[in-house]
C-alpha cells in the first residue's frame, strides 16, 4: 500500500523550487523558458534531476520504439510535467499519468506556470491497485 503522507514530504522541496521559478519569472512565458529556469532553481536547491529524461516503453517486457521525454524526474521518484496554458485539462493530467505509471514512479507534480499564480498539482501512483491517488488519498478518474 502506497504511503501517501510520506510521500508528500518528499515533494515539498520540489514544489519551492517551482514556486521560487514562478516568483521570478512571473507570468506568461513560454514552457521552455520556465523548464530552464526550474532547472537552474533545482541546481540552486541542490535537487538531484534528469531534465528531458527519454524512455522508451515496454509492451509485455518487450522495449518499444516509441520514445517519450519527460520534462523532469527529480530524486529518481518524482516526474515533473511542466505547462504554460491557459488552463489545464485532462489531456495535461493523462501525460504526467502515464509516464507515472510507465516508469513506476510513485511521485508526480502537474505544474501550470501561465497563470499569475503557479498552479501545483500533486499525485502519486499505487503501483499495487495500478491507479492515480490525489493528495488526500483518493483515487483519481479521468
Amino acid at each position: 500500500m502506497i504511503r501517501v503522507e510520506e510521500l508528500k514530504a518528499e515533494l515539498y522541496d520540489v514544489v519551492g523550487a517551482i514556486y521560487e521559478v514562478h516568483k521570478e519569472l512571473g507570468a506568461g512565458l513560454n514552457e521552455a523558458c520556465y523548464q530552464e529556469g526550474l532547472q537552474l532553481q533545482l541546481e540552486t536547491d541542490n535537487i538531484p534531476y534528469n531534465r528531458e529524461l527519454c524512455f522508451h516503453p515496454s509492451y509485455h517486457g518487450i522495449q518499444m520504439t516509441s520514445l517519450f521525454r519527460v520534462d523532469f524526474l527529480c530524486k529518481d521518484n518524482i516526474v515533473v510535467e511542466c505547462k504554460s496554458v491557459s488552463e489545464l485539462g485532462n489531456i495535461h493530467r493523462a501525460q504526467l499519468f502515464n509516464y507515472m505509471r510507465l516508469l513506476d514512479k510513485p511521485c508526480g507534480i502537474l505544474v501550470n506556470f501561465m497563470p499569475n499564480f503557479a498552479v501545483v498539482e500533486r499525485y502519486f501512483y499505487d503501483s499495487e491497485r495500478r491507479s492515480i491517488l490525489t493528495v488526500n488519498g483518493h483515487e483519481v478518474r479521468l
